[in-house]
């Protein structure tokens, strides 16, 4: 591990405020460094300098005129799943290969006005399908802590952007652990909202009814103020909540004394591997020690999650891409007979191999015959799953536990075994299923190349609309451990 220092988004906005640096400054050093690490990484799929420095200027101007937020000048860089004025929205795919948005993404809005400096687009699995970033059109992601590793995904390349040092904090998408799980095999903290908190308008579909935005960064003091600028109620998205405006800082420096920590039995059964449970207990102890309680609770029907996931979400994958057939936009076949061996050839050659596997799964289980034993059955097992996360809060505050049942995997790994691979995220779905808050910190190293492992994350899980209690828990650890603070071999200075 390197012992060089990094910059938190809290750090980068006090050095703006005191004028020891400008926007334009920290954006250019950042450019440098993605321009000397990303030919390793392949984070990031596109860079735009000119229109970087355009939004730095504008930065330093509102700081000038004495305008500014908290955030005005910090870069960041987002997931390459929202539209954006200025950038190509790929989705990591061929099909969306030339597609130029016409539209700001309602969280590429909010972080704009916020004053968020766009370094550039990141790498991500294709249409935000896969676990490992290797479903991507644009080649797979490399883990900055070990090369040959999987940065985890849909949001690899951010992930891997901020554990590498060439971003301090980037956007991401949580439809199954999309956010989290990354997190945790690149050593970062992440946070998936409750659903709705942040809007979906203009964020490239996958599946409706779980997909959910949020921030990627070094700490859980970054994310709560990143959050302040993401959240908030969209008139265009229907699935947005109408709530009053919070400061998803105020519980930072909460005591934990009284908190109540719940441990899913069923989370420490058979698949965990032996460094991540360590790992994960010795996390609780240190809770332990900052005043919290643990007791344990019971999730009865969490084994459910991943089967009634992959379900749900192909399906709705399904109706979601049926746009994309060569007329509107996207990529069209160059040569084909008539309309239908247009569309036949378009999805064919525009779609990977991934995408096409959950579109012909998500096809299956809404078809005539199979839409009662599948799809509706599932719907069932997720109001279920959804209820024994309520009758846990009851007896606690928060949800602890591990966020991976591994540590991140070689690449080409589970390239041949997608059921593995699908079975990775047995943490995570459940969260989304229920339309939770959950988030990823990180709290040791396992197994792995390098001397001191890769990393591990411990998931903390909230009731709804709980994101304050959790940012605040996950800041207290990180005052108390230095997990966060650990950075990969040869991360830019």
């Amino acid at each position: 591990m390197s012992d060089r220092t990094m910059d938190t988004v809290k750090q980068l906005s006090v050095r703006l405020a005191s004028g020891e640096v400008s926007a334009v400054e920290l954006a250019q050093d950042y450019l440098a460094k993605i321009q000397a690490a990303n030919p390793a990484l392949n984070a990031f799929v596109e860079l735009n300098e000119a229109q970087t420095l355009i939004e730095a200027r504008a930065a330093d101007a509102l700081r000038a005129a004495g305008q500014a937020g908290p955030l005005t000048g910090v870069p960041i860089a987002h997931k390459d799943i929202f539209c954006q004025t200025g950038w190509h929205a790929r989705c990591g795919s061929k099909m969306l290969e030339n597609f130029a948005a016409p539209y700001d993404a309602g969280l590429i809005e909010r972080a704009r006005a916020a004053g968020l400096v766009t370094l550039g687009r990141t790498n991500m699995d294709e249409f935000a399908m896969g676990s490992t970033n290797e479903s991507s059109h644009y080649g797979v992601v490399h883990n900055p802590w070990q090369l040959d590793a999987v940065p985890g995904g849909s949001s690899g390349g951010s992930a891997a952007a901020v554990a590498a040092g060439i971003a301090p904090a980037a956007s991401g998408t949580d439809t199954g652990g999309s956010i989290r799980q990354p997190a945790a095999f690149c050593g970062i903290t992440g946070i998936k909202p409750t659903y709705g908190i942040v809007s979906r308008w203009g964020m490239i579909a996958y599946a409706s009814s779980l997909d959910q935005g949020g921030p990627m960064a070094h700490t859980a003091e970054d994310c709560a103020l990143l959050l302040n600028a993401f959240a908030g109620f969209d008139t265009r998205d229907a699935t947005s909540l109408e709530r009053a405006p919070e400061d998803y800082t105020r519980a930072l420096d909460a005591p934990l004394a009284g908190l109540r920590i719940g441990v899913p039995k069923e989370f420490f059964g058979e698949g965990m591997s032996d460094d991540v449970r360590a790992a994960v207990e010795a996390a609780l102890a240190t809770f332990r020690t900052l005043g919290a309680t643990t007791v344990e609770v019971s999730l009865p029907r969490s084994g459910y999650a991943v089967p009634a996931y992959y379900v749900i979400a192909p399906a709705e994958a399904s109706s979601n891409l049926n746009r994309f057939d060569g007329v509107r936009y996207g990529y069209r076949a160059p040569e084909y007979r008539d309309l239908n061996d247009m569309y036949a050839k378009t999805r064919a050659q525009g779609f990977g191999e991934e995408v096409k596997r959950r579109i012909l799964i998500g096809t299956y289980v809404l078809s005539h015959g199979y839409y009662d034993a599948y799809y509706l059955q599932a719907q069932r097992v997720r109001r279920l799953i959804a209820d024994d996360y309520r009758a846990a809060f009851r007896d606690c505050d928060l949800i602890l536990g591990p966020t991976t049942p591994t540590v991140a995997y070689g690449i080409g790994d589970k390239a041949d075994d997608p059921l593995s691979m699908y079975l990775g995220d047995i943490y995570t779905t459940s969260v989304n299923l229920a339309g939770l808050p959950g988030m990823s910190i990180p709290c040791g190293f396992g197994a792995g190349g390098l001397p001191a492992g890769l990393p591990i994350g411990l998931q903390i899980v909230g009731n709804y609309f709980d994101e304050a209690r959790m940012l605040g828990a996950a800041h207290r650890f990180q005052q108390a451990t230095d997990w966060h603070l650990r950075t990969p071999p040869g991360k830019p200075t």
